[in-house]
């Protein structure tokens, strides 16, 4: 796990934490429906920090007999759970709460104190936004930040930065949805900015779920991997091609490997064994997430035809 990630998480429950307790202060004095919602999403995205620390630490655990591939899809697991809090939660409540407020309007009182505090928020969310997006670029790379988001097998990376991006455009509705009640004196601006606080995070919960579904379910290495892992079996003397390859992800850092070989003909067993335990050699030493290394090869026929190469190898 990058320390990026962990680094972006703590940073994550730190600052909800703490805007949590401010939003709530300020909407026990001003009544506001956008602020209590704001105040719902800064709890729920502290208690998902906390979810995500959980699967690391649980997805870390050493291989059993009940889990012979080890528990590294926990992470996974957790992940979708954030998701489902996000929306049942976050979205659901914050819908809710202004759906209430429309049908039963109160005017703010004291809206100085959200102005305070959501500007305080955006301090902090800010921060805790440049922490996730440099742990995110970290492993980014060249590709485009979707196309990093669907190939990722690390769920921390995008998580909390899509929560990150969720927490600052809800504080800027929030913030939109006050000065509209304050300068019109219409409350209902107020409930509406709490839906659509709700919306945001549906949304955000959506997405999150789909790309956790996806690593839950079992996703395989990246082409450029097994593109990779095919020319280094073709490059050995004695194998003639690559039948088939297989990989799935169990964890961002453990990917299991089924290779179907088609070795020369003209081996003896013996060799045939040498060629496969030289391939999972080499495999492994470039590959080091490579955990789990499954290899056949077709039967050997008895004439012996080897190349001088494979010869020379044996």
């Amino acid at each position: 796990m990058p320390v990026e990630s962990r680094r972006a998480i703590y940073a994550a429950i730190g600052a909800n934490l703490a805007i949590a307790v401010t939003k709530f202060i300020a909407a026990s004095f001003t009544r506001s429906s956008a602020m209590i919602s704001e105040g719902i999403h800064s709890l729920v995205d502290t208690g998902n920090g906390g979810l995500l620390l959980l699967g690391i630490k649980r997805s870390q655990k050493p291989a059993d007999a009940a889990h012979p591939f080890g528990h590294g899809k926990e992470l996974y697991f957790w992940t979708l759970i954030v998701a489902i809090m996000i929306f049942a939660v976050g979205g659901g409540v914050s819908a809710y709460e202004g759906l209430l407020h429309i049908l039963h309007p109160e005017p703010i009182a004291n809206p100085s104190w959200n102005y305070i505090v959501l500007g305080l928020a955006i301090v902090f969310e800010g921060y805790s936004f440049t922490v996730a997006l440099r742990a995110f670029q970290t492993v980014k790379g060249t590709q485009s930040i979707w196309r990093s988001i669907h190939t990722s097998k690390d769920p921390t990376t995008f998580t909390v930065l899509f929560e990150d991006t969720a927490a600052l455009l809800g504080l800027i509705v929030a913030l939109v949805g006050i000065y509209l009640t304050q300068t019109f004196n219409n409350p209902y601006f107020d409930g509406a900015a709490s839906i659509v606080i709700g919306i945001i995070l549906a949304v955000v919960a959506v997405l999150l779920a789909y790309e956790s579904k996806g690593l839950l379910i079992g996703e395989g290495a990246d082409p450029e991997t097994i593109k990779n892992i095919r020319r280094l079996a073709e490059s050995d003397p004695c194998v003639q091609g690559v039948n088939n390859i297989l990989t799935m992800h169990f964890g961002p850092n453990s990917i299991m490997l089924a290779l179907d070989l088609r070795l020369r003909s003209g081996l003896s067993a013996a060799e045939a064994k040498q060629a496969v335990d030289r391939i999972e050699t080499a495999i492994r030493k470039h590959y080091p997430d490579v955990k789990y290394v499954f290899i056949e090869f077709d039967s050997v026929p008895a004439k012996p035809v080897l190349s001088e190469a494979c010869r020379e190898s044996l």
